[in-house]
């Protein structure tokens, strides 16, 4: 039997529009602390592929795996499973250290500063926010990829190479939001084919109940506060969450 392509209709609805999260609204939500551990990416069966960029890339903590929520796990590979065929979900990054956050948001604050220095500190923080949460272990308001249930996807080919977004990922520019081909007026095939990409993996993401920050079009949510803040929740599933060792096995069994 045939597997029905959602692609066709996917391509013909574009992507709403949503406005920026109000993050003191999102840090309010409560977070209901469901005990999920988190899981690697790198079990996943096909059509999964696992790509650790901030591994790759030599970003100082990051850790050469994607982890995740079992929960979320679960939902990405609904989310691969319901793909075109010939079409992968490629993960880019899970949960995310502590070091790893504080890296890229002064990387990013430190760039966006030497670049408009005519920016006071509120609106420096707003513009970096804009791509990287602000670094925060607080336990009633992490940042969303310390709880394993933000994750960075992306689609790619049978050959495992990644699919035209319009811009690459992590590419801090108002291009990368996830609606702005929308209302590009470039109608060239590379934009459509952009576009059509985009819109498929932005509703494959949804249908299985992620939601997506609207200034990053390869970041997707399920159970934090964000999840919360755009789908509609009461409140977050996840709090802050941390790797297992062997040592705190060690502590649990004796």
């Amino acid at each position: 039997m045939t597997r029905p392509d959602p692609g066709a209709s996917h391509a013909d609805t574009p992507i709403p529009h949503r406005a920026e999260p109000d993050w003191p609204a999102v840090a309010r939500l409560p977070i209901a602390g469901r005990d999920e551990p988190l899981v690697p990416m790198s079990l996943a069966p096909p059509p999964i592929k696992v790509f650790p960029a901030y591994a790759r890339l030599g970003i100082p903590g990051a850790i050469d795996e994607c982890y995740v929520r079992e929960g979320v796990y679960r939902r990405l590979l609904a989310v691969a499973r319901a793909l075109p065929d010939g079409l992968s979900l490629l993960v880019m990054d899970g949960w995310r250290p502590w070091r790893v956050q504080q890296h890229l948001f002064e990387t990013l604050q430190g760039t966006i500063q030497a670049r408009h220095p005519e920016l006071d500190e509120p609106a420096l923080v707003a513009r970096t926010r804009e791509f990287v949460a602000q670094p925060s272990t607080d336990p009633t308001a992490p940042s969303p990829h310390l709880t394993g249930g933000a994750v960075d996807v992306t689609l790619c080919d049978a050959d495992g190479l990644p699919l035209d977004m319009g811009t690459l990922f992590d590419e801090a520019t108002p291009a990368s939001h996830a609606d702005a081909l929308e209302s590009d007026p470039g109608q060239d095939d590379a934009h459509r084919q952009a576009r059509h990409n985009r819109r498929l993996l932005y509703h494959a993401m949804h249908a299985q109940g992620f939601t997506n920050l609207p200034s990053e079009w390869w970041h997707f949510d399920l159970g934090d506060q964000l999840w919360a803040h755009y789908g509609g929740h009461a409140n977050a599933l996840y709090g802050p969450a941390e790797l297992d060792t062997i040592e705190k096995r060690w502590r649990r069994q004796l």
